[in-house]
């Protein structure tokens, strides 16, 4: 069964890329394919197996294949997403030409991440998790957009700086471990070589989640990458995948405790990622910008709660991770179904579309309200209080932190929803509803932020108790039961507080503007942030940026030295011989006086050689 859920999507990918060129009849082939996978993770699920091996390169590199509670719930929920976008890409795609080639690469991503999610050997994880880069370069290319090009190199190089740390995390772990088994690897941090390969595995599984600093690549595919790629990488498999990898990391490979210095760099990373990302989402105005610098600051509290090595903030992180994969993957399917009935996401250009798309609204107004943490009733409102109970626990700063957050994240929702759906802003007489596929995907998976929401309210079977607790054990619960609801009324009171500033903030900004789509510009225009906000728009602060600065520095050093090189030896070189050459020739006149004078001047200089014992 595992290995059949790798072989199947990419076998199915195969036969699309030779035979079904028309975009309907691969969307069609990739629905059936994807339900096939969602039936074998279906099974797969829950089982925990003896590790399964095949032959393969030798030297610790084993494909080995293992199944337990935590991979087979990533895999059934890679799955799932992967059924309900295969309709909405079906439709999507149903008119574009390059279509059937983006349902190839969507079934080849499926078969990659199963094998990352399966594999139990670290050199086979790198290889699938390698492929996965590949696919996303070839995903974002298909936007044909101007910059699509640049963007999908931009996610290259920095998916390939963070994954080449990741393979010298890899070599010091197997070198300290004795193991590339990733259910034999324990590690200790108690010396240089293991803190090493603790840090360069963080960056490897962080950059794939999609954290700071190596983040900046989001924005960009999010104006530049087809709407189905945002909804399905950053939205979705990024966060399952690089979450999942650092919970294997932090609580198995290396046992982190609330004491380690590795922990507090977890709880700082996603500290300043919360904070600075839904900072920069707060001015936005254009739709899927505004949703992928939240898809990066929703990162931070994942790392924030499982960096806390706290019981509850590692099931606050790890139930954050299900609920951010549910709401933003839905939040973008929303803004694919507007730029599909207006034909663009710019903010400035669309408005009033609540009457048009009400079925759209809805579904947009249920996972803002999840995303924002609304009281009570949406998933978001609990995993995010565990996680801020996890951080009180360590320090308050990092509570707060996550607090400012969710005030930011609750404004930027309620000028987005404002401008969009209520502000009567162009021309949108001729707009309708999405059809069907486009918003049924979106209404399912807002009906499971309800259900996971008002569910663990009332219950707590799902998904803390069915599917998180069990990834953990009772060793790690500590006896903890946390699918029971704790009310904790000074952290509720925050929230209530952080969500009550958000609505006032808006109020106040839409009374001076006069439309939702600038009620934070008294933020973005507030002295001191102005001037901030203008250089991180001017991309003053991207680490890629810097780094191209620095290699074309290097570049024309290089350069520099190499024409003084080519300097030296083309024209002075030769200079100097030719001078001397001329020099030598001229005192060759061939006159017999010149000659005798030259032999007398060599006679007198060996007799002072003699005389003075030099000779």
């Amino acid at each position: 069964m595992m290995l059949l859920a790798i072989v199947l999507p990419i076998v199915v990918a195969v036969l699309t890329l030779a035979f079904f060129r028309k975009s309907v009849v691969a969307g069609y082939v990739t629905i059936l394919a994807s339900i096939a996978n969602f039936f074998l993770a279906y099974q797969i699920y829950g089982i925990e197996t003896p590790p399964f091996s095949l032959p393969w390169a030798g030297w610790f590199f084993e494909f080995t294949l293992k199944s337990y509670q935590f991979n087979s719930f990533i895999l059934i929920t890679t799955a799932m997403f992967g059924v309900l976008l295969s309709v909405y890409n079906t439709s999507f795609f149903k008119d574009k030409a390059n279509g059937w080639l983006f349902h190839a690469y969507f079934l080849l991503t499926l078969g990659f991440v199963n094998g990352a999610v399966l594999a139990d050997n670290l050199l086979l994880l790198l290889f699938f998790w390698e492929g996965l880069l590949v696919l996303m370069f070839g995903m974002i290319y298909l936007g044909g957009k101007q910059n699509s090009y640049r963007t999908a190199t931009k996610t290259m190089i920095i998916g390939g700086v963070a994954d080449l740390c990741m393979m010298f995390g890899i070599g010091l772990a197997v070198y300290l471990a004795k193991t590339a088994t990733m259910s034999e690897i324990k590690i200790a941090m108690d010396n240089c070589l293991g803190s090493l390969a603790f840090v360069l595995l963080v960056i490897g599984a962080v950059a794939k989640a999609g954290s700071m600093p190596f983040h900046s690549w989001i924005p960009d595919a999010a104006s530049d990458a087809p709407m189905p790629f945002m909804s399905f990488f950053p939205g979705a498999l990024e966060k399952l995948l690089g979450i999942y990898l650092l919970t294997r990391i932090s609580l198995d490979f290396f046992a982190l405790n609330a004491a380690s210095w590795g922990s507090m760099m977890l709880m700082i990373i996603g500290a300043l990622t919360i904070v600075l990302a839904v900072a920069m989402a707060l001015i936005q105005k254009d739709y899927k910008r505004l949703l992928s610098y939240h898809a990066i600051s929703q990162v931070g509290y994942m790392v924030l709660g499982i960096g806390t090595c706290t019981p509850v903030g590692i099931v606050g992180g790890l139930f954050h991770m299900i609920n951010n994969t549910l709401y933003k993957c839905c939040l973008f399917l929303t803004g694919g179904a507007i730029e599909r009935q207006t034909g663009t996401t710019n903010l400035k250009k669309i408005g009033g579309l609540g009457s048009k798309m009400p079925i759209t609204f809805f579904t947009f107004i249920i996972v803002a309200a999840s995303i924002s943490g609304f009281p009570f009733l949406t998933n978001g409102f609990f995993s995010k209080e565990m996680v801020y109970a996890g951080a009180l626990e360590r320090a308050p700063i990092f509570w707060f932190a996550a607090v400012i957050g969710s005030v930011m994240t609750a404004a930027s929702f309620i000028k987005l929803g404002h401008a969009a759906y209520i502000d009567k802003r162009g021309d949108v007489s001729n707009v309708k509803e999405a059809p069907l596929p486009i918003v049924l995907p979106g209404l399912i998976l807002a009906a499971l932020c309800l259900l996971f929401g008002i569910g663990n309210f009332f219950t707590g079977f799902l998904p803390i108790r069915e599917f998180i607790q069990p990834i953990l054990g009772a060793a790690r619960l500590e006896g903890h039961d946390f699918s029971v609801f704790h009310a904790d009324w000074f952290l509720i009171g925050g929230s209530i507080v952080a969500l009550l500033i958000a609505v006032i903030n808006h109020y106040v900004g839409w009374k001076k503007k006069g439309s939702g789509l600038g009620a934070v510009d008294h933020v973005h225009y507030a002295p001191g942030l102005h001037q901030i906000y203008d250089a991180a728009e001017k991309r003053c602060f991207d680490p890629y940026d810097w780094a191209k600065c620095i290699g074309l520095a290097v570049a024309y050093v290089g350069w520099g030295i190499d024409r003084g090189v080519d300097f030296f030896f083309n024209r002075i070189v030769p200079f100097v011989a030719t001078g001397i050459s001329n020099g030598i020739r001229a005192l060759h006149n061939g006159s017999h006086v010149t000659y005798l004078a030259w032999s007398l001047v060599g006679l007198l200089l060996v007799i002072i050689a003699c005389m003075t014992g030099h000779l």
